[in-house]
């Protein structure tokens, strides 16, 4: 849609500023025009279903991350790492709300803000997921799985390093392949969240339960007064008595 109403450059336009005395300015190609995810949902209409696609993926972001969770306790029982990856992915979806609730061009701090939450406790989730997947591992496939998920963290870390370095560059062309690591860094999460589909398909009601029933058990280092070491001291002190 962006693209339809010249908001935006084709991607497969490398031309900066040239093109404007080519093809006249109602496709004109400047700094302002690069095809970043952000610059795609700045100007209304797109604007509008930007802000309700965010919202919707921030809703999914923690169910999704809810399900994992219980499906990792209900499976594999309490683990700071599963804690952890809750965490993480409800702090990305209050990233997520921000950058599509404040347009770069209209709110860019708070728009550059929820960025900056969202993207690295989004690879935070991605990196967490990918151990818990091999520490749950009990089949050939769970750990074909956990391969699948490390390959497409790592894919995402590396088009995410890539876009901030060369987003910060003067640069036209940089600018545009920071643009598509950006779309390629989507990309990769999304199919990593899809990697869940066959572990969410064995969730029944009894997951919830679990999920409401988990507590922290404390422990206890309390001794029972008949185990063998509280009868040894018994009996030593009868001894030194009867002396």
């Amino acid at each position: 849609m962006a693209l339809s109403n010249n908001h935006i450059c084709p991607v497969h336009n490398w031309i900066y500023n040239l093109s404007c005395e080519l093809d006249g300015p109602l496709s004109c190609c400047t700094l302002d025009h690069i095809p970043l995810v952000s610059k795609c949902g700045t100007l209304p209409p797109e604007s509008c279903f930007f802000s309700l696609i965010c919202s919707l993926g921030s809703f999914m972001v923690m169910l999704v991350g809810l399900l994992r969770y219980a499906h990792v306790i209900e499976h594999y029982g309490s683990s700071l790492l599963n804690t952890l990856g809750l965490g993480a992915g409800w702090i990305c979806a209050a990233g997520l709300i921000m950058v599509g609730n404040f347009q770069v061009d209209h709110a860019k701090v708070l728009h550059y803000v929820g960025a900056g939450v969202a993207f690295p406790t989004s690879m935070l989730f991605l990196f967490l997921q990918s151990i818990l997947t091999y520490r749950m591992a009990k089949s050939r496939s769970h750990y074909w799985t956990g391969h699948l998920r490390s390959i497409l963290a790592a894919l995402a870390f590396i088009t995410l390093i890539f876009s901030g370095v060369f987003f910060v560059q003067q640069s036209f062309i940089l600018q545009h392949v920071a643009a598509l690591c950006e779309w390629m860094f989507i990309i990769n999460v999304l199919v990593f969240y899809g990697t869940f589909t066959a572990e969410f398909g064995a969730i029944s009601t009894d997951t919830f339960l679990v999920l409401l029933k988990a507590r922290r058990t404390p422990k206890s280092y309390k001794v029972e007064s008949n185990s063998p070491s509280m009868s040894h001291v018994h009996s030593h002190l009868e001894n030194l008595a009867m002396m």
